[in-house]
């Protein structure tokens, strides 16, 4: 039977500024860094106990906390000095995630320990990879009502029973992770631009490249752009921007919404609102009039540079029910 490590995060270590929504068990104390373990955090360690596992639950509030955790999963010592993943470890992680942003936390951190610096990058190391596989981890929801989240598009298990079950006896699927020149990796996807105060999107101007293809040159208004590796973000402002999204295919799908003046015989003019799309192993977007607001996994940001993704494909894992 499999050790496992039930890992929850509180919402700084996604980003945030506050506890991941875990009520009142902080007491409200300004001094208070870490929750108590929600009643579905409790109730999944309690079905693993039950089918034999030793469960250990973490509470982490920092990037190091989590560190520590991911540490257990190193392999034995390689010749060239690198810290490796081992590919039969006994120790199985769960991390219980209240948004997809807490999700990322922890494979952004596994991105930085296992990723091997391109002066030293290994002969085993898949030629499409700038990591290798990365541990398998099962999902554990902390907001099972959430029909748009990561987990539900994969159609992961969601009841703490269910992710118990997966994390003991289901098989481990494999998926695509986009990391970014940020320093950060992107699971489900990011919408560019931002929005009024009614949801509509606000025109912006930027250079939109997927490998060799020109979604948009920067002097054109573009109200989203789409950069997807599921489809969290297929859909914005009543129009459909990702065809799919598919996070086993190995390539980036990108959108960029245009607004396009067409002209009427007799009824003067309309605006209508074009869609490109195209796929391929990277995607950059350069924006051109000051900051460029974004979504990321969720979480908020802004960037005035130009922001590339690249796709590793099947770099990540999960416990699939």
């Amino acid at each position: 039977m499999f050790d496992v490590v039930l890992l929850s995060l509180s919402e700084k270590s996604a980003g945030g500024d506050s506890c991941g929504g875990c009520g009142d068990s902080c007491g409200g104390s300004a001094a208070a860094t870490v929750c108590a373990p929600r009643t579905p955090v409790l109730a999944c360690a309690d079905a693993l106990r039950k089918a034999g596992a030793q469960v250990e639950i973490v509470m982490a509030a920092s990037d190091q906390e989590i560190d520590a955790v991911l540490a257990r999963f190193d392999g034995p010592a390689r010749p060239d000095g690198l810290t490796w993943p081992d590919s039969d470890a006994k120790l199985r992680l769960v991390v219980a995630s209240a948004t997809d942003g807490q999700l990322r936390a922890v494979v952004r951190r596994l991105v930085r320990r296992y990723a091997p610096p391109p002066s030293k990058r290994p002969a085993d190391l898949d030629a499409v990879r700038t990591v290798p596989d990365l541990p398998p981890l099962a999902i554990l929801p902390l907001d099972p009502g959430n029909s748009d989240d990561l987990a539900s598009q994969l159609g992961l298990p969601r009841t703490p029973e269910d992710v118990a079950a997966a994390v003991l006896n289901g098989p481990v699927r494999r998926l695509d992770l986009l990391r970014n020149d940020g320093g950060s990796v992107t699971l489900d996807g990011a919408l560019l631009g931002g929005a009024d105060d009614n949801g509509r999107a606000v025109p912006w101007r930027g250079r939109v490249e997927v490998d060799d293809a020109l979604l948009t040159d920067g002097e054109e208004p573009v109200l989203a752009c789409a950069v997807g590796n599921a489809g969290g973000y297929a859909e914005f402002d009543g129009f459909r921007l990702l065809a799919d999204g598919d996070p086993t295919d190995g390539r980036v799908e990108v959108a960029v919404a245009v607004p396009v003046v067409v002209k009427q015989r007799f009824r003067g003019t309309k605006v209508r609102v074009e869609v490109r799309r195209a796929r391929g192993r990277a995607v950059s977007v350069l924006p051109r009039e000051g900051d460029l607001q974004f979504l990321d996994d969720g979480v908020a940001g802004s960037t005035s540079r130009k922001r590339s993704w690249w796709t590793e494909p099947g770099a990540w894992a999960v416990y699939a029910g």
